[in-house]
């Protein structure tokens, strides 16, 4: 991810040479949205840097970031809801651990659903996945939609502007806040999971009497 942002740096200083080549950049935030590890916060960071020095238009970038953020978690949601379930489901090694992992989530989802789809746009470690796992555990395709629409349109307005007012440095505290949003979201799901375990242990000792 490192290498990767470091690339993109390189590419944003190359095009900035080239206007309409820097849309390129927020757009590749859709290849991240998909579950493709990409810098999607430093590609818009910096077309947003570009757009502060007149290179490129900040609402088109922060429209077309937005746009690729929502379009790519959509078409990750709907690859993790029609394939991962079975894929998860599949007879091999661990597939009882497999399908308690899948019961975990199921419930998680349920009950922390659309905190975790408009957290997860937020986080960069998490943000990856969050559309995958929403199809996987079957949440429903409305409640999803809102969510991510919503988490991905404050996403995409807040580092664009902050990117174009305060640059890279300002940009680079806000993500330092999304680890506290991770840390959230862990205790989320340890808690979710202690109570999943606790669930099925009563109800082992039920269907034992």
């Amino acid at each position: 991810m490192v290498v990767l942002a470091g690339i993109i740096g390189s590419f944003a200083a190359i095009i900035g040479l080239s206007d309409n080549l820097g849309y390129l950049l927020p757009a590749i935030i859709g290849l991240e949205s998909m579950g493709i590890p990409s810098p999607g916060e430093t590609a818009l960071v910096a077309a947003a840097v570009l757009a502060s020095s007149g290179k490129l238009n900040i609402v088109l970038v922060i429209v077309i970031g937005v746009t690729s953020a929502i379009v790519g978690d959509n078409i990750g949601y709907l690859l993790g809801r029609k394939y991962g379930r079975n894929v998860f489901m599949a007879p091999g090694p661990f597939m009882h651990h497999r399908i308690n992992a899948i019961r975990y989530g199921d419930g998680f989802f349920e009950r922390h659903g659309p905190k975790a789809v408009f957290l997860g746009r937020w986080i960069a470690l998490v943000r990856f996945a969050t559309a995958w796992l929403a199809g996987i555990n079957r949440m429903p395709f409305r409640q999803f939609f809102f969510w991510n629409a919503l988490g991905g349109i404050t996403w995409g307005i807040t580092y664009g502007l902050v990117g174009y007012f305060g640059g890279k440095a300002a940009a680079h505290v806000l993500a330092q806040a999304g680890i506290v949003g991770l840390v959230i979201m862990v205790l989320m799901a340890v808690g979710a999971w202690v109570l999943y375990r606790r669930r099925e242990r009563e109800a082992t000792r039920e269907s034992g009497d």
